[in-house]
């Protein structure tokens, strides 16, 4: 870390340490909220966001099943977000993993599908302790537990805030608080949290995530807790009825100046720069997730209208096309035990569904398997609007 970047601007203060090749000094971020005047230019910006997410959230309201796109949004935010961290999974294959990770031929890959199948565990964990468990560091450390079980860094102490210094980059483009002086921004991240902000909380949801990236209070995975945090925060802090909107394939996309944006903020004081980045991206999320969830909603109309018109058809086949949108890949033994119907039974819903072309087998697959390609392409395609609305 070069401490010649750091100017009067920056917004912490640097301390020597020592065993950090490459760096002579650790950065420890000031408290929020930051000595800094909202700039009036920003307002257009920050107005657009705010419509863009309410046109989004207005979808979401008015399902009567939300979880059929909501969830897909959650899984394609799983591998977005690991993605940022080198981490990429098949789409197919990630979802026959989360079906039953026996399951997955891809056994030589199986830490990366956990490690993308912890991240959509851990955007659940809010919505089950929605009650009993504020926005809190306590939050946060249960979601690094959830995130690092069963995977590479699950044995630097998930759960837990780290005891030794880590880095950024090798040879180190940014070193962290170190860990004798984490608790003191960690106590201020966690006031913040719960603090009255004299910004938009939109806006205070990006401090705080550029907050918790400069702490970086874990050894390995504070990325992906950083950006699960910074899901909640613009749920609950801007009153929308679910977590619609997730930045990781922005951020993704835009992956350089993402991270020349946090550091930025660290060495010259631009938060102006890093709130306009991030406005930027709620629009571009907004609409892109827009579009997805028109899509989803428009196959799920027309595949339960496909079904209704089958000779046999049943109230059942009509369940197994909505449980495809919370997981588009299927087997004949899931759909026997979820319904507790005879496997010949199982098999010849699926049967209806592949003639119906809803659902098509998927090869090479320890047992008779079969996903759905539509959801799959308005899942995880990289455009929206490239995705034909057929």
């Amino acid at each position: 870390m070069k401490k010649e970047l750091f100017g009067n601007r920056a917004t912490g203060k640097l301390v020597p340490i020592a065993n950090v090749a490459g760096a002579t000094h650790a950065f420890i971020p000031n408290p929020l909220p930051p000595n800094w005047t909202w700039p009036a230019d920003l307002w257009p910006l920050l107005l657009k966001a705010h419509t863009a997410m309410a046109r989004l959230d207005g979808i979401g309201k008015h399902l009567p099943d939300a979880e059929i796109i909501l969830t897909p949004l959650q899984n394609r935010e799983a591998q977005r977000s690991s993605s940022l961290e080198g981490t990429v999974t098949d789409p197919v294959q990630q979802a026959l993993f989360q079906l039953d990770p026996r399951a997955s031929p891809d056994t030589d890959g199986a830490d990366a599908y956990r490690e993308v199948f912890n991240y959509s565990q851990a955007l659940k964990l809010r919505q089950a302790t929605m009650d009993k468990l504020p926005l809190s560091l306590r939050l946060i450390r249960r979601l690094h537990g959830v995130l690092m079980a069963d995977v590479r860094g699950a044995d630097k102490n998930p759960g837990e805030f780290r005891k030794h210094q880590n880095q950024i980059g090798r040879p180190p483009r940014y070193v962290p608080p170190p860990p004798h002086l984490l608790n003191e921004p960690l106590d201020a991240l966690e006031k913040y949290l719960h603090s009255e902000w004299d910004v938009d909380p939109l806006v205070a949801a990006f401090l705080a995530h550029y907050q918790f990236e400069a702490i970086h209070p874990f050894m390995d995975g504070n990325g992906r807790v950083g950006r699960v945090l910074l899901a909640i925060c613009i749920a609950e802090w801007c009153g929308l009825s679910n977590q619609w909107l997730y930045m990781s394939a922005y951020y993704d996309r835009f992956k350089d100046e993402y991270i020349n944006r946090l550091l930025r903020v660290s060495t010259a004081g631009e938060w102006k720069e890093w709130i306009a980045f991030c406005l930027r991206g709620v629009i571009a999320q907004a609409d892109d997730t827009q579009r997805r969830c028109d899509l989803l909603i428009a196959a799920n109309k027309r595949f339960q209208k496909t079904v209704a018109g089958l000779r046999g058809g049943s109230v059942r086949l009509s369940s197994i096309v909505d449980q495809l949108f919370t997981s588009p890949v299927t087997t004949v033994t899931a759909v026997q035990q979820r319904y507790r119907v005879t496997y010949p039974t199982a098999r010849s819903d699926l049967l209806k569904l592949e003639r119906a072309k809803i659902v098509e087998m998927l090869p090479h697959t320890p047992q008779i398997t079969y996903y759905c390609r539509r959801i799959i392409k308005i899942i995880h395609s990289d455009d929206a609007s490239s995705v034909d609305g057929q």
